[in-house]
């Protein structure tokens, strides 16, 4: 036990250093104060602060920490969570839970899915009802269970790459193969090849699709004529529409989130399971909660009886409520917020950081970064053919964009999502959290363009 406090209190330390810029000689640090210009004057919750998360066995965090060495982390910009302190209505209503110092079997009240209906209505002008609704420890294990109903052994499920990498797991569980229908990149901005679609649902062992809205990692919001055009490809070949939207509440200004569920053909609709979760909107990953709904009843009882686990953790259960009930303000703060970042990064890439592209997405908080021009800049190819020649046998073999990652951690400090793991498409990118305070998305990004003025 004492062991474990003294690393904590250790990484704690090391967090408040970091923080305050005291990295390793070589490696530029400087955090900026936050723009006056994109500051809100009249916020009421302090989105700037930086919150410290070192020393709590935070993943994002201390797990790079670990990972790199304190001395060579200034800060990670990859794990898909916030580093903002949580709504207060949140922290309350755990408290009052606590309070009542005993954790049996839940029983969960009429209200939690009351305000899931209440906040699907209110916000998007979406109809969920409650016999539609079944709940979930998560949105992937939830994809699961929709896989294990509806995608028997052998089948094939279609991904959209460059897409969230933990899709290709869940296929794999579910004994399933996936069947990539690559994105298109048009201009900067990602679209669907529907002709590339209709063949992939034509095969007989196609059974599922799964459509990403807002997409991870691209930032997509997919138009109703985008989505309708897919519910008709999947409904004509027999293919059921599994619509992951976990990020639907984060979109960023001139663009909106359609439901798929949504859609006006009712016959569409009711070949689809949406799947949803207050994980990614108010930062609640650890709680283990998470829904899914579909119109088709007849969906619904195949799920259930496939052996889908519903059980859910009861503070998490606390938590959404809350969220959902009193959370509105603080999340609208929060994406208003997250597109400042937006604006802030794809200004500053433009005119400090010419080795990288960047298109402000329509959604989500990830930037999907084109590194490719700096890879070929630092011979990333042939670095990774070199390190390959002393790798231990057991390892897998390194490749160019894995080169551009250890580049950017060793020069500025900075540690992203390699775009690898996403896909047909993703080599050549990486993926860049921006939901954090304006002063580390400063530090990031005045790092990065330090070191590639070296490249």
């Amino acid at each position: 036990m004492s062991a474990n406090l003294n690393r904590r209190a250790f990484l704690k330390n090391a967090g408040t250093t970091a923080l305050a810029g005291a990295v390793a000689s070589g490696v530029p640090v400087s955090i900026a104060s936050t723009n006056d210009k994109t500051a809100n004057t009249t916020s009421k919750y302090d989105l700037d602060a930086i919150y410290n998360r070192v020393g709590t066995d935070c993943y994002k965090w201390d797990s790079q920490i670990e990972k790199f060495g304190r001395e060579n982390l200034a800060v990670p910009m990859g794990v898909a969570d916030m580093d903002f302190k949580g709504a207060p209505c949140i922290t309350k209503a755990l408290a009052r839970r606590i309070e009542h110092e005993n954790y049996g079997y839940l029983d969960i009240p009429d209200s939690y899915n009351d305000s899931i209906i209440d906040w699907n209505r209110t916000r998007y002008g979406l109809n969920v009802e409650s016999d539609w609704l079944l709940n979930a420890n998560g949105v992937n294990p939830a994809i699961l269970s929709a896989l294990r109903a509806f995608a028997p052994p052998g089948s094939k499920v279609i991904v959209q790459p460059p897409t969230y990498s933990a899709f290709y797991g869940t296929i794999k569980r579910a004994q399933c193969l996936s069947d990539e229908n690559p994105l298109t990149l048009v201009n900067g901005r990602y679209e669907i090849d529907f002709e590339d679609l209709e063949r992939r649902c034509a095969d007989p062992l196609c059974k599922a699709i799964i459509l990403c809205n807002p997409q991870n990692p691209t930032g997509n919001c997919w138009s109703l004529r985008d989505q309708t055009t897919v519910g008709e490809i999947c409904t004509n070949h027999g293919v059921i529409v599994l619509s992951d939207e976990i990020h639907c509440d984060f979109v960023n200004r001139g663009h909106r989130y359609v439901p798929y569920a949504s859609i006006d053909d009712e016959a569409l609709v009711r070949n689809s399971v949406t799947f949803k979760s207050t994980s990614k909107s108010f930062n609640l990953s650890a709680t283990k909660c998470a829904y899914l709904f579909s119109s088709n009843p007849d969906h619904i009882t195949q799920i259930r009886e496939t052996g889908h686990n519903g059980s859910v953790n009861t503070l998490g259960i606390v938590a959404s409520q809350a969220a959902y009930e009193e959370g509105a303000g603080w999340l609208d703060e929060v994406i208003a917020y997250i597109d400042g970042n937006m604006q802030y990064a794809a200004d500053f890439i433009t005119s400090n950081v010419p080795l990288i592209d960047f298109v402000k997405p329509q959604g989500t908080y990830l930037a999907w970064l084109d590194t490719s021009r700096l890879q070929e800049r630092i011979g990333a190819e042939e670095s990774a053919i070199e390190a390959n020649k002393t790798r231990d046998p057991d390892t897998p073999e390194l490749v160019a964009s894995q080169m551009v990652g250890r580049y950017l951690l060793e020069n500025a400090g900075v540690y992203l999502n390699d775009g690898i793991h996403y896909g047909v498409g993703g080599s050549g990118c990486t993926r860049m959290n921006l939901a954090t305070s304006r002063k580390l998305v400063e530090l990031a990004l005045n790092n990065l363009a330090s070191a590639l003025q070296k490249a």
